[in-house]
């Protein structure tokens, strides 16, 4: 069975932090990219995102009178525990050789009170895997990890090599199943 997802980035929250689950408002003012994003978007498929209020109300904001299925905390972002809302320079100054080895080897260190990146790769994929079984398209509203999450499944790459991929706000990576292997194309797609 063929299945296509569109994973769409949230609106911007501004934050110059580590922002994983805590729940900062996305800023949806720029309503014409809001509308093109949501022109660009399959009609009639459903849109599901994440529980965190930034993806939620992008979400609301494009479904433009597509299905709305149930938010689905298995899509949020890395959780980034302690460090949640701190600086890179702020974690940094706190504790230099655990930041260090995160950032050599995000796949198998966690931040103090968080998941690693094999952690969240895990959850992801789990969620990709039922928005799948579906068949068809489906939009889903998530977050820069979790999206990279899956470009980096699809395209068989490394966490650390995968972080080079730029996923911006309110851009769209569309992944497709074709029963045996995904497929990436086009990644950080700004209608």
């Amino acid at each position: 069975m063929s299945a296509a997802i569109w994973w769409v980035r949230h609106g911007p929250t501004h934050a110059k932090s580590m922002v994983g689950w805590s729940d900062l408002p996305a800023d949806l003012s720029d309503t014409a990219a809001v509308a093109r994003l949501a022109a660009h978007l399959p009609a009639g498929a459903p849109v599901v995102s994440s529980d965190l209020s930034r993806a939620v109300a992008t979400a609301d904001a494009i479904a433009c009178g597509r299905p709305r299925l149930p938010n689905d905390p298995a899509l949020r972002e890395m959780h980034f525990g302690a460090w949640e809302l701190q600086s890179a320079a702020e974690l940094e100054a706190s504790d230099p050789a655990r930041a260090r080895a995160f950032w050599d080897d995000p796949t198998a260190v966690r931040p103090p009170g968080g998941e690693s990146w094999a952690e969240l790769c895990a959850r992801v994929d789990a969620a990709a895997d039922r928005l799948t079984a579906r068949g068809g398209a489906v939009i889903a509203v998530a977050h820069f990890g979790a999206i990279l999450s899956q470009v980096q499944r699809a395209e068989g790459t490394e966490g650390p090599d995968a972080f080079a991929q730029r996923i911006d706000t309110l851009s769209v990576t569309r992944l497709t199943w074709d029963g045996r292997a995904w497929q990436a194309g086009p990644i950080n797609h700004r209608p």
